[in-house]
């Protein structure tokens, strides 16, 4: 008989949490320790959504897409989740930039940055200090009428060196464009230039397991394998439970860190909101997605410092179809070294690449596995350049598509970057248009990252628990 994952599920719960990506978990944990019921579930068989790992024979365990965030994270971390996994936070301070334009490494930070900009670039101290202040003085609530590309045309006229510097990483972080609003870039670029970039050290394993034994000391029931396939709307338009795995779990408030998309015209159904909310809603542009290749060496194997971050680049200047195209020529490297995972002795590099989902998602099956084979191999020949040799020392190699991220997250086309900047408006009037029903989650760009969605699970817990607080006194 196959396993009842919802085994002594209780019949309600104050808040039901759909997915547990970091925004997920975060509002799961919060809302526990506010003293609410709440049942998280996951599709998955581990926790994490993209914040998540793998193993692999001969010991080996990769790290999924590149993680690396704002100091903020440190804070954030102490205040929502333990001292202990705040401590687990180091900054990496070798970033690299490898292009036809410029060679440089920098520990991605205001002081390091004014350095490079007024000496390598020539770009006068006064214009640096200007551009600087105005992205810092970036908020929510400014207008969206500038784009990121007129921001760098103001500050830096014709300077497309200066713009891969400053624009390239963020591209990386959260998939954006010169076409997005100025806000989008000047807020996550601001957070990175504070104190740098920084990761956890240790292992997304290690994480989500700390992350994952706090919930469970807070009271938070987990459920690994439960697929939701409704959620329940009465006449009201109130939420009143879920439909999962073919069980109806009533509940106060629903969380959802399903895609924004997913969430309203699939788990709930256009049918319960104003039309002109549906058609706002089906305006979210989904954002890009990411091919990776995870390479490990062989046990006893290893190579020299290369950097943290390495950001490679064959094109002429930055050039976003360039970045997303399936003919590579730009990869972010993330090099994991024994000291990234103490007590784990294997050296592992993971190369990410900015790719569309249109370039992966309709080929034939021997067309897509041709080209994540391809994608392997020309990674390999790229990375010849910086680890010598490296054929003989790998002893794993594998590949991950758009159509990957799609099959393991449930989310449209793979969009591991959440929607456009407009999804974030979305979000957040959710609960107008049905009492108790929430989302967290990637929306927007600004709230990519696993600052901002740590950040953003908080900010809809309180919003859950102020919602919740009259509801429970009388359940």
């Amino acid at each position: 008989m196959s396993k009842d994952f919802l085994k002594d599920v209780n019949e309600y719960y104050d808040v039901v949490v759909i997915g547990s990506g970091l925004a997920g978990l975060t509002s799961a944990n919060t809302l526990a320790r506010a003293g609410h019921s709440v049942l998280l579930l996951e599709h998955h068989y581990q926790l994490g959504g993209m914040a998540t790992w793998f193993k692999r024979k001969n010991g080996h365990i990769f790290d999924i897409s590149l993680h690396g965030f704002p100091i903020g994270m440190i804070k954030s971390c102490r205040k929502y989740w333990t001292q202990e996994i705040a401590d687990s936070i180091v900054q990496l301070k070798g970033v690299r930039f490898e292009n036809p334009q410029f060679s440089l490494k920098t520990t991605f930070d205001r002081k390091d940055f004014t350095r490079l900009m007024t000496e390598d670039f020539n770009v006068p101290p006064e214009t640096v200090d200007a551009f600087f202040t105005a992205a810092r003085k970036m908020n929510f609530y400014d207008g969206q009428e500038m784009t990121t590309g007129e921001l760098f045309e103001k500050f830096f006229p014709g300077r497309d060196d200066v713009v891969r510097l400053l624009m390239e990483p963020i591209t990386y972080a959260n998939g954006s464009t010169l076409e997005d609003p100025a806000i989008t870039y000047g807020i996550v670029f601001s957070n990175f230039m504070s104190k740098g970039v920084y990761t956890f050290q240790g292992g997304t394993d290690k994480l989500i397991g700390q992350m994952k034994a706090e919930m469970e000391k807070n009271g938070v029931d987990i459920r690994i394998r439960c697929q939701v396939d409704k959620i329940e709307v009465g006449p009201d338009r109130q939420v009143t439970g879920v439909v999962v795995n073919g069980r109806h779990i009533r509940c106060g408030a629903v969380v959802s860190n399903a895609n924004i998309k997913q969430t309203i015209l699939k788990l709930v159904g256009e049918e319960h909101f104003d039309q002109p909310f549906v058609e706002e809603a089906k305006a979210v542009r989904l954002n890009t997605s990411s091919c990776q290749v995870y390479i490990a060496l062989k046990q006893g194997e290893s190579f020299d410092h290369c950097g943290d971050l390495l950001f490679h680049s064959e094109h002429k200047g930055f050039d976003i179809d360039s970045i997303m195209s399936r003919n590579i020529s730009s990869r972010t490297f993330s090099f994991y070294y024994p000291e990234t995972r103490p007590g784990h002795d294997r050296y592992v590099v993971v190369s990410s690449t900015n790719a569309r989902f249109e370039d992966w998602g309709h080929l034939s099956k021997e067309d897509y596995e041709a080209s994540k084979k391809d994608l392997c191999e020309t990674t390999l020949d790229c990375l010849e350049k910086y680890v010598p040799n490296i054929r003989e020392k790998v002893d794993h190699v594998e590949a991950s598509t758009p159509v990957t991220f799609k099959h393991y997250t449930r989310h449209s086309r793979g969009a591991s970057f959440g929607t456009k900047f407009e999804g974030l408006a979305v979000s957040k009037s959710l609960p107008e248009q049905i009492g108790g029903l929430f989302h967290a989650g990637s929306v927007g760009i600004i709230m990519s990252g696993w600052l901002g969605a740590v950040n953003y699970g908080v900010i809809v817990s309180n919003d859950v628990d102020k919602y919740l607080t009259p509801v429970a006194a009388t359940v």
